[in-house]
């Protein structure tokens, strides 16, 4: 399509500015052809009418979508223009705070002037072996690149580094340089690369000085090779150096300084070894003073000029060489303040016995008249003679700096000399790398010589910049088969040529120089006569005669012709020369020496070439002829000679670019100027790029990424399988001038331009199709939210017309009930008025009525009580008168009845004397005897009628009988017991008065009693009611400091919880922290190891004959041997005679103690952490329960609760206490410089043994003593607790007054005087105790004031004390108690262990008789019973119960025995066929037999060669992961079995009774236990080497670049530096690639029976290793930090989540070390815009650090329009959030991080005696015992 098709509405473009440069504005119409004036609308709000040039009629640039924006590669922007390059630069800079942007080949470096952290180890190794498109911009993609062709396509490299003073040169080569130097490494052991990066501070000392752009400006230009060795490692280097600014040593411009050498000799003046150079300030010298700034912010001198003199040390530059360098330095200062005084116009003299002269000659040892003279006179020859002419005043000044120039030039070519002898190697250079620092393109308001050499210099780097950029456009079009048409670039050999050609501007320089006469005027004339017309570049100043211009390829410069000639002849006097070489001071004649002499061989390359620089040197010897032709040689020519040497190295290595720009001129960071940018950017040759590449076909795409890109723009019909086609079809459609594009043979390569159609129809497209999509969901929730309108609406009226009839009703009800209230209120208001009038009426009725019978009932009254007074009148008259007519009758009748009476007794006196009255008594009683005998005769006769009948019932009615019977037996008791009351009741009767007697004494005693019982009760009640109220009293005070020490405890209480939970994890930190270290010093032993074996098969190869009969074995072998065996009869030591004599042997041994001692104190160290983990587990459940028991009880006394918190305090201070123990723990560990220190009796160990003794001890107590504490509470409880034992002291009688009868009356006496008693005594007894329960109240209560008085005189002395002496004074008690109690336990224990030893003896004994009486059963059985029992199969295998699970073999077997069991065994044949880990079961059955003939020897012998062998199999077999997998299981399962029948006690909990009876009894092997743990260390570290090795290439392509949700990843536009594709080809790594090797890996691990606690250690370092790798790419490429990408990365994470869950492993820690990047991933999906958004990132992203989120919110780059940048106010809301937040400032996550491994004891549940050794492992010389 044609271009202006594009400028439609609301398209933007860029049009030009005079402030911004450029600036954005967007179209408010289309724009047809043949408009004149386009319509704008600028970002600022304001509208433009733009006038387009009406000859070219160009119309402005295009801008560039959006998600182009902020690009790695500006290449890869669709619209290739200055604008375009520099806005993305801008917004990288200042938004994402990038510093480094691609252009193509060249890279961009913006300074930022402020210190960035992106240049630590750890970005290096994450660029190392990285291509250079798949990360982020960076000068270490540039170095890595250029390293990885140097190995690739054998050829050598060079990084050209230019810029402008403070862009930042000096800064990117260093880095460069130190990249190499890390990744390298060096080829021998004298730390080569050291030296290199050891060459900058010295450098930069002596050639760098704070200029008004750059307080560190290079004022030289170098080219440094850095040599590398056929294994690319670093083997030397060697420096050139170009254009030194000899002119800053005698002036600086204001501002400015001189070189920093001088400054830090200043600052240092004071050091003793300076004295005799007698310096002072800076101001005190007129070489250092001039600029008037002698400090830089932030710049220590003296520091930096210790690290210089380091580093002179570092290269072997001597102390007296680095004194004489100084003195020579100190010569120029004082050399500087030399005065001179003017005789006359000519001639000039200095001051007699002048003191800075004296100062210079004393240093340089010269004679002081000599230089006197010198300094003011010059010498001239002429053809016949020679004469000696005085000078002015101001021609000696000028010959004195130019003396002090070429002193210091002459050094510092000294100094480069000698530096490039430290660096020279004897080893051949294979290859190398050269990195040239230059000065960029320079104008200023006056430019002269040097500016004009500078912007030579850069003329020839640009023709080699433009000649290689378009070699390589030319080989891309080849290699992609497309028709190559010759692209027009700006060629610069005609300026090259105006400057060097013959009769050239140079040539000319030369020529007027050797003119006796020659002036910068003349010289300006001839080139005017010379080149002006005739060259288009050059051209003349309109208002000067003294000035030229010039054209070069950046911009225009005028230089000024004064100082030309003076600066290109660099004149110094040869007689001032002459008098210093003559000099007493060594050094001083060294540096005028002839060339040949003065460079050392050490610093010629390798193809021949010496150091070349600008300063001429003056020969000192030679023929006079020669010296005036070196005279000759110039600046200018020798610049250009070494300017076209320079050229041919370059030319002959592959180039690398780094562009440095600076941003402004004031330094500030972050802080963008368009303006200087803009001339940069045209100056150093980026926009010439940009425009080489807009030419041609900027844009390139590999189909793939094409059809992936815009799969969008096709029908479903245009899709197919072949790709290619598939994307030829839809370009036809798309693009209709074919010429917009070209397909080549593995790419589609675009003009500028034509992405960015592409992506507007893509956006087109995408947008219509959100708009149809939003179209539909709006539509539907419009519909939704009609239909809920709706119903809400109905419903509304449904509730409000049900209102509506619900309120008619009520007003119907409220009608109706109104006429109801008011019919029912006027009947009761008439119904009140009646009752009131009938009131009236009946009151007044009965008031009447009342009235009338009261009269009536009155006269009643009166007539009733009359007949009553007269009839009891009236009666007692009638009785009166009866009574005595009564009583004499009776009188009468008594006197006549006893004068009857009289005479009738003695009638009967009479009669009873005669016989006859007898006779009339017995005849009444014979007839009574008759009839009585009548009677009996009947009653016999009834009797016998009753006894037949009795007979005949007498069956019948037995049990009638028996039950009559037994009422007669009881009837007759009933009758007894009727009689006996019968006679009781006479005795009752009489004793009724009396009873009545006792009664009414006891209701008198009864009522005393009570009386009594009342008083005592008040007087009771009084006394506990005083009690009480002083209980009350105490229990207020109590409560009060209840409450006090409540609260402080709950504060000590959680500070305590707080502290001990975050030492505790302290704790853990710091034991992970020595387990790491000492695993690392581990590693970093067995490197050594694996170096000295290397270095002693070096040495074997060297020595080409070794002596006969003698073999070699290695040196982890002999290690062992020294160390851990103690005799030394071992075959092998005495096969080495050789051995002795190596100085490396003795110090291996020192070493492998110190590792030993150091692994024993970690693992005392995790045992003292498991306990105190253990402790503070029960305390913190004693802390739960003791809340739970205090909310649930009463309180307790005051005085025991602040016993409680004392002890709290104690708690918390022994904590303290422990933690500063700790401390001196681990300041005695860390002082392990010789191994003397950790042997035992050593400070450290002793500090050690003190401080575990003391922690276990004081863990031990304190359970015992929150027990104590809790227990006395309790007591204390029960005692306060109310005692509700009274009874009640009356017994109400009232029921003894309602009985009636006799009986009742008795039995309620009884029980009256029963209760009586009883109540007597209860009340005696309760009176007992409650004079014992007051009298022990009062005890309490002073016990109570008394344990309050101390214990609060105890708090308030404690609270005056320091916490050391408190806490001694609140324990001292405590701890002589728990001392004794100690010594107790220890005593038991003692007797406890001897119990148990004799019992195991007896055991023993009783184990053996048992078998010989078994076996003597076995003996009396017959054989005829034998015969006749079956034989059972099943019982032949019983014989093998007589295995003692041994093996036995030879000692001259040993080596096969190790050799078939470990160097020949194929790991994967043992894994499938036979057992896990059996190789360890043989080799410990072999161990248990020489234990068991108790052969020391022997044993040591086979445990040292096991360990060697298996050394040898992992060095030789290293990089296998089953090899290593296999022999780390079997050396754990070997060290398992050690510890298993080691006969300890801890190790034999699990084991069954015959398993101990095969434990170790004649040797302790827990030394060789440390050894083999010490090995499975290191096999683990090297098992996750391998399986980092494996999984390192896969992690970045499975995890960041394959899709593996298809579709949901955009791909973006990409420039030159293609990037890995996301598109799963064949040979790329996917996440089921990972999954796999991940499955391999276990089950390998499994197969070989690695301890389960152990694989989840191996998966958790593998998570680890692939979040860190995965992380650290993702912080390190901008095009993976997008949604999409979060959501790729979110569903693998799941996918591995899955894999440990059916693995079993998610409680191996594993997940956890992937959360890093699972919040990366949620990072870049959620939300990033308002401050809620800022608050939940700052809670969720807890697990990364505060540069890891900011990094990953600058990176954040939308792939889709439809996405929305990070705004930079949201960063830095983020950032001020996480201000507070204190974590490491390092971006990147060490992905070498291993963690410290530990081993679980792990026993085997497999008996010894059953094991059978396979014949396939060829151990047939041994046998089982």
């Amino acid at each position: 399509m044609a271009a202006s098709e594009l400028y439609t509405k609301f398209a933007r473009v860029w049009i030009p500015d005079p402030e911004e440069v450029w600036k954005s504005a967007e179209l408010l119409k289309d724009y047809k052809p043949g408009d004149k004036v386009l319509l704008l609308h600028l970002e600022e709000g304001k509208d433009l009418e733009y006038r387009l040039d009406p000859k070219t009629k160009e119309l402005p640039h295009l801008r560039n979508p959006d998600i182009l924006v902020g690009e790695n590669d500006l290449t890869a922007l669709s619209y290739l223009h200055e604008p375009a390059v520099l806005h993305n630069l801008r917004v990288r800079f200042i938004d994402s705070k990038l510093i480094y942007t691609y252009c193509g080949i060249v890279l961009v470096a913006i300074n930022p002037y402020e210190q960035l952290p992106i240049y630590g180890e750890d970005i290096i190794n994450a660029y190392s072996g990285q291509n250079m498109g798949d990360m982020d911009p960076h000068i270490f993609a540039v170095a890595e690149e250029a390293y990885k062709q140097m190995a690739r396509d054998e050829r050598n490299q060079s990084i050209i580094v230019s810029g402008e003073s403070g862009a930042g040169k000096t800064v990117s080569a260093k880095y460069a340089m130190r990249y190499f130097a890390t990744v390298s490494g060096s080829a021998s052991e004298a730390n080569v690369e050291e030296k290199v990066l050891a060459s900058n501070p010295i450098m930069e000392s002596i050639g760098n000085a704070k200029t008004t752009r750059n307080d560190n400006s290079s004022r030289f230009g170098k080219y440094i090779e850095i040599g590398f060795d056929k294994r690319y490692r670093i083997i030397g280097a060697n420096m050139r150096t170009y254009l030194l600014e000899k002119s800053r040593v005698v002036f600086q411009a204001e501002e400015e300084r001189n070189y920093h050498i001088f400054y830090q000799l200043c600052a240092s003046a004071k050091l003793p070894e300076f004295k005799m150079l007698r310096l002072g300030n800076a101001n005190d010298f007129n070489y250092t003073k001039q600029g008037g700034s002698p400090m830089i912010e932030g710049v220590d001198d003296a520091k930096e000029m210790a690290h210089t003199r380091q580093a002179c040390t570092l290269l072997g530059i001597s102390e007296s060489y680095q004194m004489g360098i100084f003195r020579i330095l100190a010569g120029i200062l004082h050399l500087g303040n030399v005065g001179f005084t003017s005789r006359d116009a000519d001639s000039c003299t200095i001051p007699p016995k002048h003191e800075p002269l004296c100062i210079f000659c004393d240093l340089m040892g010269v004679d002081y008249e000599e230089m006197c003279h010198w300094l003011c006179h010059r010498k001239l020859a002429t053809a016949t003679e020679t004469y000696i002419k005085p000078i002015s005043k101001l021609q000696a000044t000028n010959a004195r700096d130019a003396l002090a120039k070429h002193i210091y030039a002459k050094l510092f070519n000294w100094i480069v000399d000698h530096v490039n002898q430290a660096l020279h190697s004897a080893v051949k250079q294979h290859s190398f790398i050269g990195v040239l620092d230059i000065y960029g393109f320079e104008t200023f308001e006056v430019n002269s010589f040097e500016q004009f050499c500078i912007n030579y210099a850069n003329e020839k780097l640009q023709q080699q910049f433009n000649m290689h950029v378009f070699k390589l456009e030319q080989e891309e079009y080849m290699k992609e088969q497309i028709p190559w048409t010759l692209i027009d670039f700006y060629d610069n050999q005609p300026c090259i040529n105006l400057i060097e050609s013959k009769l050239g501007i140079l040539d000319l320089l030369d020529e007027e120089c050797k003119m006796p006469k020659g002036t910068d005027d003349t010289w300006a004339q001839k080139l005017y006569n010379t080149h002006l017309n005739k060259c288009t570049l050059f051209e003349k100043p309109r208002l000067s005669n003294k000035a030229f211009i010039i054209q070069h390829f950046a911009d225009k410069v005028e230089y000024q012709c004064e100082g030309f000639l003076e600066k290109n002849k660099d004149t110094v006097f040869e007689e001032q020369i002459k008098v210093l070489k003559s000099s007493k001071f060594k050094m001083l004649p060294e540096l005028f020496q002839d060339d040949e002499k003065a460079i050392s061989p050490t610093s010629a390359t390798s193809s021949g070439r010496t150091l070349l620089t600008r300063a001429p040197a003056k020969p000192t010897k030679g023929r006079p002829g020669q010296m005036a032709k070196e005279h000759k040689k110039t600046v200018g020519h020798q610049f250009r000679n070494s300017l076209h040497l320079l050229m041919e190295t370059l030319n002959a290595t592959t180039p690398h670019y780094v562009r440095c720009i600076k941003p402004n001129d004031f330094k500030f960071p972050f802080t963008f100027d368009e303006k200087r940018a803009v001339q940069q950017l045209r100056a150093c040759g980026v926009l010439e790029t940009i425009r080489i590449s807009a030419a041609g076909f900027p844009s390139r795409w590999t189909y793939q990424e094409f059809f992936s890109r815009y799969r969008v723009l096709m029908k479903q019909k245009d899709v197919l399988s072949d790709r290619k086609q598939t994307c030829k079809n839809v370009l036809e459609k798309l693009i209709l001038d074919k010429d917009k594009y070209q397909f080549g043979k593995t790419k589609i390569f675009f003009r500028a331009g034509q992405v960015a159609y592409l992506e507007k129809l893509r956006a087109d497209k995408l947008r219509a199709a959100c708009i149809r999509i939003q179209k539909t969901i709006r539509g539907w929730l419009l519909r939704k939210k009609y239909l809920r309108m709706r119903k809400a609406a109905i419903t509304v009226q449904r509730y409000v017309r049900g209102y509506q009839a619900r309120c008619y009703a009520k007003f119907l009800r409220r009608t109706k009930a109104a006429t109801i209230i008011q019919k029912y209120w006027r009947m009761y208001v008439v119904r009140r008025r009646y009752k009131i009038r009938r009131a009236a009426t009946i009151v007044l009725q009965s008031y009447l009525r009342g009235f009338l019978a009261r009269n009536r009932y009155r006269k009643i009254l009166r007539e009733h009580k009359a007949v009553i007074i007269q009839k009891w009148v009236r009666g007692w008259l009638a009785r009166t008168h009866y009574k005595r007519s009564m009583h004499a009758i009776i009188y009468l009748q008594c006197c006549f009845r006893r004068m009857m009476a009289k005479r009738e007794l003695k009638k009967l006196k009479i009669e009873a004397r005669s016989v006859e009255r007898y006779k009339k008594l017995h005849i009444g009683m014979e007839n009574k005897i008759m009839q009585l005998q009548r009677k009996v005769d009947e009653q016999n006769k009834d009797y016998k009628c009753l006894m037949e009948k009795l007979t005949n019932l007498e069956g019948i009615y037995n049990s009638e009988t028996e039950k009559l019977r037994s009422d007669l037996e009881r009837l007759q008791l009933s009758e007894e017991e009727a009689k006996v009351a019968t006679g009781r009741v006479l005795s009752l009767q009489e004793e009724i008065a009396k009873l009545r007697k006792d009664l009414e004494q006891t209701r008198s005693e009864k009522k005393y009693i009570e009386e009594h019982a009342d008083r005592y009760k008040q007087e009771t009640e009084q006394l506990v009611s005083n009690l009480k109220e002083e209980n009350t009293l105490l229990k207020q005070e109590k409560e009060s400091l209840n409450h006090r020490i409540v609260e402080q405890a709950k504060e000590m209480t959680e500070t305590m919880e707080k502290k001990l939970v975050e030492e505790t994890k302290q704790l853990e930190l710091d034991l992970n922290d020595e387990r790491l270290r000492y695993q690392n010093l581990l590693n970093e032993f067995s490197r050594l190891e694996e170096r000295y074996d290397d270095l002693k098969e070096e040495m074997t190869l060297m020595v080409h004959v070794p002596k006969p009969g003698h073999k070699r074995t290695d040196s982890t072998h002999s290690s062992n041997e020294s160390e851990y065996t103690f005799s030394s009869e071992i075959a092998e030591m005495e096969d080495i005679p050789l051995r002795t004599e190596e100085p490396t042997e003795k110090k291996v041994p020192l070493d492998m103690s110190l590792f030993l001692k150091l692994q024993k104190r970690v693992t005392e160290l995790e045992q003292e952490k498991q306990v105190m983990q253990d402790e503070l587990d029960r305390k913190e459940e004693q802390v739960l329960r003791s809340k739970a028991k205090e909310e649930e009880r009463p309180q307790i006394r005051g005085a025991e609760l602040e016993y409680e918190s004392l002890k709290r305090q104690e708690l918390e201070s022994e904590n303290k206490k422990l933690k500063n123990e700790l401390n001196e723990l681990r300041k005695a560990l860390s002082e392990k410089s010789a191994p003397e220190v950790t042997a035992p009796g050593a400070p450290a160990y002793r500090v050690l043994m003190e401080q575990l003794t003391s922690v276990s001890e004081e863990l031990d107590v304190r359970k015992e003593e929150v027990l104590i504490l809790r227990s006395q509470l309790v007591s204390q409880k029960e005692a306060i607790q109310p005692k509700n034992t009274m009874t009640d002291s009356t017994i109400l009688l009232e029921d003894v007054q309602k009985m009636k009868d006799k009986g009742e009356i008795a039995q309620a006496y009884i029980g009256l005087k029963e209760t009586n008693r009883l109540l007597e005594s209860q009340l005696q007894s309760q009176k007992r105790s409650h004079e014992n329960e007051a009298e022990a109240l009062r005890g309490e209560i002073q016990s109570l004031k008394e344990e309050n008085n101390r214990q609060q005189q105890l708090l308030a002395q404690n609270l005056q004390l320091p916490p050391e002496a408190r806490i001694e004074a609140s324990l001292q008690h405590e701890i002589t108690r728990l001392t004794n109690e100690n010594l107790d336990l220890m005593e038991q224990l003692e007797k406890q262990d001897k119990t148990v030893r004799k019992l195991k003896k007896q055991l023993k004994v009783f184990a053996k008789k048992i078998g010989e009486l078994e076996v003597g059963q076995m003996e009396n059985i017959s054989p005829g019973q034998i015969i006749d029992e079956p034989i059972r199969p099943v019982n032949i295998p019983r014989k093998e119960k007589d295995f003692q699970g041994m093996l036995e073999y030879k000692k001259e077997d040993e080596q096969k025995l190790v050799k078939n069991l470990i160097l020949e065994l194929k790991p994967r044949g043992v894994a499938v066929n036979l057992i896990p880990g059996l190789p360890a079961y043989i080799l410990f059955m072999c161990v248990r037999h020489a234990d068991y003939l108790n052969d020391d020897q022997k044993v040591r012998s086979l445990l040292t060669s096991t360990i060697n062998s298996i050394k040898k199999v992992l060095k030789k077999r290293g990089d296998d992961f089953e090899t290593v997998s296999f022999w780390l299981s079997n050396t754990c399962r070997f060290l398992h079995c050690l510890k298993q029948y080691s006969g300890e006690e801890g190790f034999m909990k699990h084991n069954t009774s015959r398993q101990n009876e095969h434990c170790l009894t004649n040797f302790d092997l827990a030394e060789y236990r440390q050894v083999l743990s010490d090995l499975a260390i290191q096999i683990y570290q090297q098992l996750v080497r391998v399986l980092e090795n494996i999984l390192q290439p896969m992690i970045v392509s499975g995890m960041l670049e394959h899709e593996t949700i298809q579709g949901v990843s955009g791909v973006k536009p990409t420039g030159l530096r293609k990037r890995t594709s996301s598109i799963a080809d064949e040979g790329t790594y996917t996440l089921d690639s990972i999954l796999r090797q991940l499955n391999s890996f276990h089950s390998v691990m499994c197969q070989h029976g690695m301890d389960p606690e152990l694989i989840k250690q191996v998966v958790k370092q593998m998570f680890y290793i692939v979040g860190a790798i995965t992380l650290n790419n993702l912080l390190l490429r901008k095009d993976m930090c997008s949604w999409s990408k979060g959501m790729q990365i979110r569903y693998n994470v799941s996918q591995l989540e899955e894999w440990l869950r059916d693995k079993n492993l998610m409680n191996s820690g594993a997940k956890e070390t992937l959360e890093p990047l699972i919040q990366a991933a949620q990072l870049l999906q959620v939300k990033k815009k308002t401050d809620d958004d800022a608050e939940a990132i700052c809670s969720m992203c807890n697990a990364l650090t505060t540069a890891q989120i900011v990094k990953v919110l600058n990176l954040y780059t939308p792939v889709n329009e439809f996405e929305e940048r990070v705004s930079v106010s949201f960063i830095r809301t983020i950032q001020m959030r996480l201000r507070d937040r204190k974590d490491s400032p390092q971006l990147l996550m060490d992905a070498k991080h291993i963690f410290p491994v530990t081993f679980p004891f792990n026993p085997s549940s497999l008996a010894l005696e059953t094991i059978q050794i396979p014949a396939s492992l060829g151990l047939g010389f041994i046998s089982r015992v």
